[in-house]
Order: C-alpha cells, then structure tokens, then sequence
C-alpha cells in the first residue's frame, strides 16, 4: 500500500507560498507559507500535518489495542503538541495527550499498558526518531 501527498511552492521562503494535497483530496490545494510555519498564518505547515497525522494513528492505535485486549473502546481523544526548536530547525519531541472515557471494564492500570503499547505501536511513533510522551487519563 502507498499513500501520497504533494506540494507546490513558488517563491523565497519568506514570501513564497505553496499548496498541498492528499491523495483523498482532504486537503486539495490546502495553503502553507513561512508565516503559516513560523508565524500566524492562514493555513497549514508541515510540524502541524506531523501532529495530525500522529494524534489520528496513536488513537486509533489504541482503539485497535483496547479491542484486542477485549474491550469496548469508548470516546478517545488525542491532542499531539510537537515541539519545534526554531534555533536547531528541528523537531525535537512530540507529548501525547490522551483523555478516555466510557471504556467498560478496564482497570485505570490495563488502561496504561494498552495506551503505553499503542504509543510504541503506532506506526507514526514508529516513523519519528524524536522523544515521544504520553499522559493518558481515563475518566471511567
């Protein structure tokens, strides 16, 4: 299976503009820019699709993992910060925020085994060379 996405630029960096698309065309001609990436902008960036993209794995990825475990994955919602230092250009660490609720019959500890396994699981963790961190709550 392959997957694609493409991007246009036209420009300097700092003046330039450029598109994005998704093969699914979810984003079709989605906008991003040196102000979109470094500053406030209209429009998406590169470290942004990468948190997207690693918060929708990992959720899923825990969902997949409560199910085999034997559970009914309830409500799962994943925030991804990613940290960008800007003197280094370079990602240096992603934190995962996991909040979950309405999982019957899991313990609050099977519930961090399972989230701690889909956190090094998750194909998107397995693709970053960055720290990754996780706080996973359950709410019962």
């Amino acid at each position: 299976m392959k997957r694609t996405a493409k991007a246009h630029w036209t420009g300097t960096l700092k003046d330039g503009e450029g598109t994005i698309t998704t093969q699914s065309t979810v984003l079709n001609n989605t906008q991003y820019s040196f102000k979109t990436r470094f500053a406030d902008g209209i429009g998406t960036n590169p470290e942004e699709l990468i948190a997207a993209a690693h918060a929708g794995c990992f959720t899923m990825a825990v969902g997949a993992a409560l199910t085999q475990a034997g559970f009914t994955p309830g409500d799962l919602d994943t925030e991804a910060v990613l940290d960008l230092d800007m003197a280094a250009l370079s990602i240096t660490a992603i934190h995962l925020e996991l909040k979950a609720s309405a999982i019957e019959g899991v313990s609050a500890d099977q519930f961090q085994q399972i989230a701690e396994g889909a956190k090094s699981g998750c194909i998107i963790s397995k693709a970053l060379n960055v720290p990754i961190t996780m706080t996973a709550t359950y709410a019962g």
